[in-house]
């Protein structure tokens, strides 16, 4: 797609005063020239009016909507050919303190532009006709080749100015594989606390891009390393030192970045920064429930639990979806449910697990893969390859939507004159449990009003 929205630009703009004055910038030229996948957005700077320019796109049908315009900033955006495109005029900015938001902007050549910008490897210029590429700065392409993450500027501007580019600094050293310069690693660990200035929503959108990478262990550890993670994941500070019983070789924290570097979320349905998140999050309530007998022996009684609600209440925190939240915390509530399988687990426990999995089963059954990877080996662990045959044998005998009660909950009260409450969901729940138990049948009408009398005598009012 990205190439084929290249070819419509270059074309749609060949023979007009922009031929040759527009350039690719930041990522996708950095990308290129690494070898790496490329972006599927491109954005464009040029020493003109870039609101002019999407607007010409758009007369000319090449954009394919009306340019969403930000005239302070000099920004228009529009998509063409399914591609979202950025346009920038190069511009030059000055900052408030308490604002990561220019105060003022004005327009400015590209070595101006060049300078703004977070790092000198984001600084390379792809002429969009030539394909020449240029260097403003005259180091960027030198920084590229020597895998090095620096600032354009004094990196106590450059982050000050806006201390979000502290958060990119882990996120591209991870992703890339590149160093941070020592003066900008030293000007993240003095003005970390600046983070404070930033929106959630920003802080929220750039923690997920760095969960998006199969890197993310490594910047996790970065954010902690600078204190940034200080800033806005507090809960996960306790795990930090909290050691663990003889199954593991690590503490929480460290134990939860190896479960999150072996997690594999490929061919998911689920996006992988959120099973990340899982696997970052699954052991998140194991400091609050610490327990030591009189054996010496560690416990985490009901870490699970806690940990589904600490992690819901972090996510909460930081904004995210609450489909986003009610996922990551059933995975931190189930996580333990595989691990305790063994050759002698029932049918109906099998069942159960699938039933409460529901569509995030096999997410589930990668969390605790890679949950088991990062514990200790010589220790006996479940084995999950069993387990996936169970499941299939399972499924493969009953389809789970032969897994309800026999009666609804409109049958249950219209028969007992019962009003909605939880009795009545009791009743189903019972029956339900009874299907499980392979103590009735889906379909068994006549069974399944037995049981429910008899439960109603027990526990009915």
């Amino acid at each position: 797609m990205t190439q084929l929205t290249l070819q419509r630009l270059r074309d749609s703009l060949k023979g007009t005063p922009y031929e040759g004055k527009v350039y690719l910038v930041g990522g996708y030229v950095r990308d290129k020239l690494l070898g790496r996948p490329l972006p599927s957005d491109i954005d464009l700077v040029l020493e003109d009016d870039a609101l002019q320019l999407a607007q010409f796109l758009f007369e000319q049908g090449i954009a394919e909507h009306h340019p969403v315009t930000y005239p302070r900033f000099g920004t228009a955006m529009v998509h063409v050919e399914g591609a979202l495109v950025e346009l920038a005029t190069a511009r030059a900015e000055s900052y408030h303190d308490q604002s990561r938001k220019p105060e003022q902007v004005r327009p400015a050549t590209l070595l101006e532009d060049a300078l703004r910008r977070d790092f000198t490897v984001n600084t390379l210029l792809e002429n969009l006709h030539t394909g020449e590429i240029l260097d403003p700065l005259g180091v960027g392409i030198a920084d590229l080749e020597a895998k090095i993450l620096r600032t354009p500027r004094d990196p106590h501007e450059t982050f000050y100015e806006d201390p979000l580019r502290m958060l990119r600094a882990a996120r591209f050293a991870a992703q890339l594989g590149f160093t941070i310069d020592p003066p900008a690693y030293q000007a993240i660990l003095e003005q970390a606390e600046r983070l404070a200035i930033v929106s959630v929503e920003r802080i929220q959108t750039e923690f997920t891009r760095l969960m998006d990478s199969p890197e993310a262990h490594i910047g996790l550890q970065m954010l902690l390393d600078t204190r940034l993670l200080h800033q806005f994941g507090q809960p996960l500070l306790p795990m930090v030192g909290c050691t663990q019983n003889e199954y593991h070789l690590y503490d929480v924290w460290e134990h939860s970045l190896k479960t999150v570097e072996f997690i594999d979320p490929s061919g998911l349905e689920m996006p992988a920064w959120e099973l990340r998140l899982a696997a970052l999050l699954h052991d998140v309530g194991k400091p609050a429930t610490r327990t030591v007998d009189e054996d010496g022996e560690v416990h985490f009684y009901e870490h699970d639990r806690v940990g589904a609600e600490i992690a819901a209440q972090w996510l909460r925190s930081l904004r995210y979806s609450n489909s986003t939240i009610e996922r990551v915390s059933k995975l931190v509530k189930l996580h333990m449910r595989p691990g305790f399988h063994t050759p002698e687990w029932s049918d109906s426990a099998v069942r159960r697990l699938i039933r409460d999995a529901g569509e995030l089963l096999e997410p589930l059954l990668r969390l605790s893969q890679a949950d088991i990877q990062a514990q200790r080996q010589d220790v006996p662990h479940a084995n999950l390859n069993a387990l996936r045959e169970h499941i299939r044998r399972v499924q493969a005998t009953q389809p789970k939507e032969k897994w309800q009660s026999p009666l609804t909950g409109k049958q249950i009260m219209e028969r007992f004159g019962l009003k909605p409450s939880p009795l009545v969901g009791q009743i189903k729940n019972y029956l339900e449990e009874q299907v499980l138990e392979g103590n009735l049948a889906s379909d068994d009408v006549k069974n399944a009003w037995r049981l429910a009398e008899e439960f109603l005598r027990r526990y009915g009012t």
